[in-house]
């Protein structure tokens, strides 16, 4: 282990030569260049749009900002599959979720897969996980880790831990996951050891619970409507007609919208799914302590007031309107809290001296729509779902300010920590590493198409399988399984993808050279109709398709 780490680090001082006075300087000085840390933050279902470095016409998000401000904010990261389970596991092999085996939130993860913190910590790094990982229970490669039992609660969450067990916790799980991260940061990180963190937030993801500090002050706020909210999809192929995740139709009253399940029988609103008024009884009635809950139905109950009053008058065009308000509230008051966390911890790394040999990411496991196309969750390839916040703060190598409109993926983070810890990356990893980018140099990086792959269906909100080749100027779609349909969008011309010009003759030469490209990726990515098939075969198995 010793020459191993011995051999890093020397692959390491070669690396960062062009940098050797910043950081020795920024590290008090010495003549052994050390590793760097990494701090790994991510959110769950965090929209870029909800990030105010990237548009800040919802919410201002000035700690998140920080990275960068300070870093490289990219304005076209983007996820291989848009769904949470799968793309962490995108994130954790640095592989394509056919090949990783995680296609969907349903099967399990294959743990023989050999993951970036493995490899970390078997070359010298500390490694903690404090958040939701959403699979399994004892990740590999941590030596510490306390995460949330699948989707977690909001308030006065569980947690399952390396070395307590199962324990639950009073309080908001945010604030809960950013003291478990600062108490390791000074409690139990090995001074002088390079460390591996993810400081892994549940928020904001559905059912959108903000803290008390938080609810108090969105629920007053009103929000730009999205110019797609009354979308009818005229233009597109069935997928986008038959999805099942319009704000009206399809989101809970009662677990989303946050109307008790009494006052959606007095109205006499019928439940959008069978877990509509469950999740509001297990996410507050029996989940919040008497004071918690009692001011949370100080704000909640006003809301559920007005809706009574109001509701037998209200248009379908008012109410649309009404539950997007509904949502922004929640949903961005639930980042609030994400937020200041962030400001936290970064604020603790420099205070401790540690902010200067710090990688420090930000990001989500993808996009999400906020009511654009009438829609929440994620999901498509269409941009709010395919495309996802990233952000990279690495003092000494990325300049400040810097913006980076490169296509790059969820897939290339492994990559990427291996290589800037000075380890080689498995072959069968199938991203890249990103330090050319992040040092500038633009030479070295020749991606010109990122490759996307969908498999949950049918299942909720029924958003069809499909994949597709997206680069900067097109975006080319296959949904196939009950459908055999193509797409063809030009990003360029048509930013909202309001109008399908696959059968348009004046791109007939695009789609062909596009056609020829994607299966070029699928062969590179080892992708194919037989792969396809057989997940679906893997469904039949389970009963889950016919």
């Amino acid at each position: 282990m010793f020459n191993q780490n011995f051999n890093t680090v020397k692959r390491l001082q070669n690396f960062f030569l062009p940098f050797a006075v910043v950081l020795i300087t920024s590290c008090g000085g010495g003549s052994d260049l050390q590793p760097p840390n990494i701090l790994f933050i991510m959110s769950d279902d965090h929209a870029y749009q909800a990030i105010s470095a990237y548009s800040d016409h919802l919410m201002e998000t000035p700690n998140i900002d920080r990275i960068a401000s300070e870093g490289m904010l990219f304005n076209n990261a983007c996820v291989t599959n848009s769904i949470c389970a799968p793309s962490r596991a995108v994130i954790l092999t640095g592989k394509h979720s056919h090949i990783n085996g995680k296609i969907d939130n349903r099967f399990p993860f294959d743990t023989t897969n050999i993951t970036f913190p493995q490899m970390l910590h078997e070359n010298g790094y500390q490694t903690a996980m404090f958040g939701k990982l959403h699979f399994g229970n004892n990740p590999k490669g941590f030596d510490q880790f306390k995460i949330l039992p699948g989707q977690g609660h909001y308030y006065n969450p569980d947690f399952i831990t390396k070395k307590e067990g199962r324990i639950t916790l009073e309080g908001y799980v945010t604030d809960i996951i950013t003291d478990m991260t600062l108490d390791w940061l000074k409690n139990e990180r090995v001074e002088g050891k390079p460390f591996f963190l993810a400081y892994l937030h549940k928020a904001p993801h559905r059912e959108w619970n903000p803290a008390e500090r938080h609810f108090r002050e969105y629920t007053d706020k009103t929000f730009p409507e999205p110019q797609t909210l009354f979308d009818d999809y005229e233009g597109r192929g069935t997928a986008a007609k038959e999805a099942e995740m319009n704000l009206l139709k399809h989101m809970n009253w009662a677990g989303d919208s946050k109307i008790k399940p009494e006052v959606m029988e007095q109205l006499g609103i019928p439940e959008t799914s069978n877990w509509d008024k469950r999740a509001y009884t297990s996410n507050i009635t029996n989940r919040m302590t008497d004071e918690q809950l009692e001011a949370w139905n100080e704000v909640y109950d006003p809301i559920n007031e007005d809706l009574i009053e109001n509701y037998h008058e209200m248009s379908q065009e008012d109410l649309m309107r009404w539950r997007y308000q509904r949502y922004m509230q929640d949903y961005l008051g639930s980042i609030a809290a994400v937020d200041e966390g962030v400001g936290q911890v970064l604020d603790y790394l420099e205070e401790a001296g540690l902010a200067e040999n710090t990688m420090v990411v930000y990001t989500s496991d993808q996009g999400f729509y906020l009511g654009e196309h009438g829609w929440f969750d994620k999901r498509f390839i269409y941009d709010e779902s395919f495309k996802t916040p990233l952000l990279i703060r690495w003092p000494g190598v990325v300049a400040p300010g810097g913006v980076c409109e490169e296509m790059v993926q969820n897939l290339d983070f492994a990559q990427t920590f291996l290589d800037a810890a000075g380890i080689a990356a498995p072959e069968d990893m199938q991203g890249e590493s990103l330090l050319p980018v992040l040092k500038g140099d633009m030479d070295a990086w020749d991606r010109d198409a990122v490759y996307y792959h969908y498999y949950e269906y049918p299942a909720v909100h029924m958003v069809k399988r499909h994949y597709g080749i997206v680069t900067m100027d097109y975006k080319l779609v296959h949904f196939y399984y009950d459908v055999d349909e193509w797409e063809l969008y030009d990003r360029k011309k048509d930013s909202l993808e309001l109008n399908n010009v696959y059968d348009d003759p004046v791109y007939t030469e695009v789609r062909a050279v596009l056609h020829k490209k994607l299966d070029a990726l699928r062969v590179k990515y080892k992708d194919s109709e037989e792969l396809d098939q057989y997940y679906v075969e893997k469904y039949r198995e389970q009963g889950i398709v016919e």
